[in-house]
Formats: structure tokens, C-alpha cells, sequence
């Protein structure tokens, strides 16, 4: 096994396992509650804004983009765009399927936020007003997060594509990688959408 593979095999178990701690659990059950038990049952920030109050929401939502922005960030500084990637996507994956919350996690908004904000700050800080937009018009944190990823899916491919202008926002092989971590998050949705579809069609 050459070196190269086995420090992206550490790197990307190591962030794995960064992602999987999970800072709204930890915090809930610090005050007496059961995340996965109360509100949506979503170990996430917007469920422990919802059941413990918007501060501790506030609080996760920091936690979860800082476990994702930090290793990534030191990654690209220290290994280099590649193994940047690796580790940003793995948080996010550890996030979404914690071992330590048996396979379950939160659905990666915040977290896919913090990894893009380190690979690319400008495309972060769009999805980020995008965001706002979207909760301004939908008024649901839910909504709007899938709307925004499915923004950024779209710059994802079109970067990933060579598209003039977007493509300068992002370095080689960012934008599929873009496309497929918002993806990702669009897919934990999934009972989300289904129930706004069937509440559209009725």
C-alpha cells in the first residue's frame, strides 16, 4: 500500500470519527434531554433550537460548522486540496451516520457549511444569503435548506463543467465535490420532501 493511500485512509477515518461526535446529543443529554426523542428526533441544530432554545441552537449550529471547517481547513493548509476534500466529505459523512448514535446523525446543513466555508468561502458566504433569502420566502428552515443545496448542486456542475465565471470560484475537482456534499444533504431530507409533496398534492 503506497504512503499516499494510507494517509488518505487516516485522514479520512479520522475525520469520519470527528464527524460522528455529535454536539447536539452531548449537549441535550448534558441537560437532561433526549434529542432523538423530543421535537423532530433530529440530532441537529435546528431541532435543539427547537427543543432546548434558539441559543443552544445557535450554539450546535457554531460546533457543527467549527467540526468540519477546522479539520478541513488545517488539511488543505498542511496536505493539500485533495486530502482537503477527502476530510471535508468524510465530517460530513460522520455527521450524517454516526457509530456512536448507531448509524444515525443529523442531516450535514451546518457541517456541509463549515467544509465548503474552508475549501471555498466565497461559495459558502453565497449559500449563506441564498439561505436567508430562501427562509424569508419558504419560512422553513427545512425548505430552505434544500433549496439552497439544490443551488449548489447546481453551481457544482456547472464548476465541475468548466462554466465561465463559476468555475473561478472553485479549484479543480471542487465543484463535483460541491455537488455531490449537497447532494448528500438533500438526500437526509428525504421524509422532508416527501411530506411537502404529498401536503402539495392534496
Amino acid at each position: 500500500m503506497s504512503p499516499l493511500l494510507v494517509v488518505a485512509l487516516v485522514v479520512a477515518v479520522g475525520c469520519f470519527l470527528v464527524g460522528s461526535v455529535n454536539p447536539a446529543s452531548l449537549l441535550a443529554r448534558a441537560l437532561g434531554t433526549d434529542l432523538r426523542a423530543s421535537g423532530s428526533g433530529n440530532p441537529g441544530a435546528t431541532n435543539a433550537g427547537r427543543v432546548l432554545g434558539i441559543r443552544w441552537g445557535v450554539v450546535v449550529g457554531v460546533l457543527d460548522v467549527a467540526k468540519a471547517f477546522v479539520p478541513t481547513l488545517v488539511l488543505l493548509r498542511a496536505l493539500g486540496l485533495v486530502l482537503a476534500l477527502t476530510g471535508g466529505l468524510c465530517v460530513v459523512l460522520g455527521h450524517m451516520f454516526s457509530p456512536f448514535l448507531g448509524g444515525h446523525g443529523g442531516k450535514g446543513v451546518a457541517a456541509a457549511l463549515g467544509a465548503i466555508l474552508a475549501v471555498a468561502p466565497w461559495v459558502a458566504l453565497g449559500a449563506v444569503v441564498v439561505f436567508g433569502a430562501f427562509v424569508a420566502v419558504v419560512r422553513t428552515v427545512g425548505r430552505a435548506s434544500v433549496l439552497t443545496c439544490l443551488v449548489l448542486v447546481a453551481v457544482g456542475v456547472a464548476a465541475g463543467l468548466r462554466a465561465p465565471l463559476v468555475s473561478s470560484l472553485l479549484g479543480p475537482g471542487t465543484g463535483w465535490w460541491l455537488a455531490v456534499l449537497a447532494a448528500l444533504v438533500i438526500s437526509r431530507h428525504h421524509r422532508n420532501i416527501g411530506s411537502w409533496l404529498t401536503a402539495r398534492l392534496r
